[in-house]
């Protein structure tokens, strides 16, 4: 499995409808790719989002990284959404689970 960690801010200024519908046709086109598991987001009290993403493996990863309407998503992170992000590509080395 791969994981995803996925931590940003929002620019002051963006409209938050836009950016959810947005976000909304990533995780349609996500979910339909070969290989993905799962997609949460969170909110901090502090502002920042964090968005967890698994996929079953890199390949599945690298494809959905090149998937050509996500790269123009990312494109327009940078230049229009996002003031900042942080992306960390993990393996889990111990997985738990409760319940």
């Amino acid at each position: 499995m791969v994981v995803i960690v996925f931590r940003s801010r929002v620019r002051e200024g963006v409209d938050l409808a836009s950016l959810e519908k947005l976000g909304q046709r990533m995780y349609e086109l996500a979910s339909a790719m070969p290989g993905f598991i799962s997609y949460k987001d969170f909110a901090a009290t502090d502002g920042e989002g964090v968005s967890i993403v698994e996929f079953e493996d890199e390949a599945s990863l690298l494809a959905w990284h090149a998937h050509p309407e996500h790269q123009a998503a990312q494109a327009k992170g940078r230049s229009e959404i996002f003031s900042e992000y942080h992306v960390q590509i993990c393996t889990p080395y111990r997985e738990r689970r409760f319940g």
